[in-house]
């Protein structure tokens, strides 16, 4: 029997005991495991040590190692999401709605978890605590595999996981990590259509297209992230260098970072040499259109596919345009639905913005860095979904969750 076998079989046995388990029962293994998090960061940081090692060897970029990366700090981080989780409402048995049809049928629809989930997800290690935590929160029993890079910290984080769901009373199997990282395991968990009822890959544009285009598991796709930010004539200068600088610079290597600058041409001469001047101290590399580089002298000439690209990076593409429509034309031929953002004090021209650009999260004077389940209020996240069903924008527990309708009678026969 395959390891994906095994725990597919382990897992939906276990999603039928958690599907039944109280908010008191789960909430009690959280607080354990928030605990246990920060009692074993010694062990935690040291497994973290030998994936940190492992891809200095490689020569990974340092903005990617960062999200490799686990320090005393982070855990605590993580521990504390674990805890604000707890704090959140329950929403399995939640009533949705209820109603009473001409036939005098009371009607109603419930909140119920989703089964056994399936993610795929790459670096990154407090996704596996994250994922873990939002599962089982919502009654559904997780199957994880992360990329090889993070194979340790992953590992360390599973035994802890395991450990306190056993010491309060839950299986084990609740929770589980394939520890095959081959391309060849991944794709088999892709139809994996016996055990799992649902697969979120979490990761860049190669793993989630690989995915869709691979699995026979219905998907929840997790988009990557090209954000922008447009900056209007009728901006005000230093918020429009505040929230660039926040969106590109505070943490380039994630998802809701800001990867293109587009601003109106009536503003361009006057805030960009500012906006340089503020983003050198990052040493941002701007590739830029002609006009902007009008502006920019010692920018790079930006190319057709700078537009497209996710870089994850202190990189950021820069182009000068006529107009909002314009700005929202280039947004919604490139963009990745995921988080765009306007800068401007018209009203109007905010209004037309947010109801043009197909987007996730439409900001109007904010950073895109706030498109994250914590900053959000949902305590953590599974994602942030780009797509146009259930869930859009960060996956927090409603969006794990499915609906089953609940109806009640006295004998009522169809006609």
């Amino acid at each position: 029997m395959t390891e994906l076998i095994k725990k597919g079989a382990a897992a939906k046995e276990a999603a039928t005991f958690l599907a039944q388990a109280s908010t008191k029962e789960k909430n009690a293994a959280l607080l354990q495991l928030s605990n246990d998090l920060l009692a074993n960061s010694t062990q935690l940081l040291q497994e973290n040590k030998k994936d940190i090692l492992r891809a200095q060897e490689k020569g990974t970029p340092e903005t990617m190692i960062d999200r490799l990366r686990l320090t005393e700090e982070r855990i605590k981080d993580i521990a504390e999401a674990v805890k604000e989780v707890v704090n959140l409402a329950d929403p399995i048995g939640e009533v949705v709605h209820m109603w009473k049809n001409e036939a005098e049928l009371t009607i109603g629809k419930t909140r119920v978890p989703l089964g056994v989930i399936g993610i795929i997800y790459e670096s990154r290690p407090n996704v596996t605590v994250d994922a873990s935590v939002l599962c089982f929160k919502t009654g559904n029993a997780v199957i994880l595999r992360g990329g090889s890079d993070a194979i340790d910290s992953n590992k360390a984080l599973m035994s802890v996981i395991q450990n306190s769901l056993e010491a309060s009373n839950f299986p084990r199997t609740s929770v589980q990590l394939i520890e095959d990282t081959s391309r060849e395991t991944a794709r088999d968990m892709m139809r994996l259509n016996r055990f799992l009822d649902v697969l979120i890959p979490r990761g860049g544009a190669r793993l989630i297209q690989t995915v869709l285009e691979n699995a026979t598991v219905p998907v929840i796709e997790t988009g990557t992230g090209n954000c922008h930010i447009y900056v209007d004539k009728a901006a005000e200068k230093q918020m429009a260098i505040d929230i660039l600088v926040n969106a590109k610079c505070s943490r380039p290597s994630v998802c809701n970072a800001a990867e293109t600058l587009l601003i109106h041409r009536d503003v361009a001469a006057s805030y960009l040499p500012a906006m340089k001047t503020a983003l050198d101290k990052y040493n941002v590399e701007l590739r830029a259109d002609d006009r902007a580089r009008e502006i920019l002298t010692n920018a790079k000439v930006a190319t057709e596919s700078d537009w497209e690209e996710e870089f994850l990076d202190f990189i950021l593409a820069v182009k000068v345009v006529d107009s909002v429509d314009e700005a929202i034309e280039h947004i919604n031929k490139y963009g990745t639905k995921h988080s765009e953002a306007i800068v401007t004090n018209d009203y109007a021209t905010g209004q037309a913005f947010h109801q043009k650009v197909d987007a996730a999260a439409v900001y109007i004077n904010a950073s895109t860095r706030f498109t994250d389940g914590f900053a959000m209020g949902f305590g953590a996240e599974i994602g942030i979904s780009t797509q146009k069903l259930h869930a859009r924008g960060p996956m927090g527990l409603t969006e794990l969750t499915s609906t089953k309708y609940i109806i009640f009678g006295d004998g009522q026969i169809r006609e």
